[in-house]
């Protein structure tokens, strides 16, 4: 487990390095000047000495002083799209947020998801396992935005029982949780429903049958925990998805969290917060993928993960 660990750490380094070459060069292609535009009324003066200042004339230089101060002081530099803030605030205002958000969606996701692919595993071929599984499959193919969209208008703008946009109250949460849920419980209900049936046909199931356990106690005690391991895959990199918030989501329901930063930072060409939004969700991603191998082995100890 120590050893798992170990290399996964001494390997993050590389890979963050790999995706900020990628990320620097894809964001240095992007047209148009950060400093230009309609709300950056900047004399020409001005903008110049802070294209030299920021060495935005050089990407070479560019991406030199950027990993230096990274790598020396943690400094992610100045955001060129808000006026008079550093990218780290913009990263500790905006991360909680978007924390809470994931970590609201997650929970509603694991429910869910769970819950619909018990129900069916549990009585399969009937209408409750059809009506699962369709709903699953409405949920898998229906984007986030477009069920914020849906729950917007309906709950929101029809029934009034939610308000419409806005952060700070429980109230506000619920719609843009439920609306990021969605998605990962349909794929989580349709593994946990495909790992339970082969689960219910494997040797360990059939002797606990014998033994004369009930139908429900086999599918809760035993075959669930052999089907949850292709959840947990799953689970990496969905927790860091919903952990940082959907870019769409937050902006649909107008939540300051690092999504709707993260679009103005593209729309505005912001190399400084493009670059540290995308170190800080990399370094998400891999975390929560490393936390899936050491789970792994944790719920079923027969696995070795190399």
């Amino acid at each position: 487990m120590a050893r798992l660990i170990a290399l996964r750490l001494i390997q993050l380094p590389f890979i963050l390095g790999v995706i900020f070459v990628v990320t620097f060069v894809l964001a240095w292609m992007v047209p148009g000047n950060p400093l230009e535009g309609e709300d950056r009324n900047v004399p020409p003066e001005i903008r110049e000495a802070m294209l030299r200042q920021y060495n935005l004339h050089d990407p070479w230089v560019f991406a030199g002083e950027y990993v230096k101060n990274v790598v020396a002081r943690g400094d992610f530099g100045p955001s060129l799209y808000y006026r008079d803030q550093r990218v780290s605030h913009i990263i500790v205002d905006g991360l909680p947020i978007s924390a809470i958000l994931g970590i609201a969606s997650l929970v509603i996701a694991l429910g869910l998801g769970v819950g619909a692919g018990i129900v069916g595993a549990m009585r399969p071929g009937t209408w409750l396992d059809m009506s699962t599984m369709l709903i699953a499959v409405l949920g898998v193919s229906l984007p986030s935005f477009v069920t914020a969209m849906l729950l917007l208008i309906v709950f929101a703008g029809m029934l009034h029982w939610f308000p419409p946009a806005g952060w700070g109250t429980p109230q506000q949460m619920v719609l843009p949780a439920i609306a990021l849920a969605l998605m990962p419980a349909a794929y989580i209900g349709r593994l946990v429903r495909l790992g339970l049936a082969d689960a219910m046909r494997s040797d360990f199931v059939r002797t606990a049958r014998a033994k004369g356990l009930l139908h429900h106690q086999v599918v809760l005690r035993h075959a669930l925990k052999v089907a949850f391991l292709p959840v947990l895959s799953f689970l990496g990199p969905a927790a860091a998805t919903t952990m940082t918030g959907s870019f769409v989501v937050e902006k649909v329901f107008e939540i300051p969290g690092l999504g709707r930063d993260f679009v103005n930072a593209v729309l505005n060409k912001d190399q400084f917060l493009i670059l540290g939004l995308v170190l800080v969700y990399s370094t998400m991603l891999i975390v929560f993928n490393m936390l899936v191998d050491v789970a792994y082995s944790w719920i079923d100890p027969r696995i070795e993960v190399e």
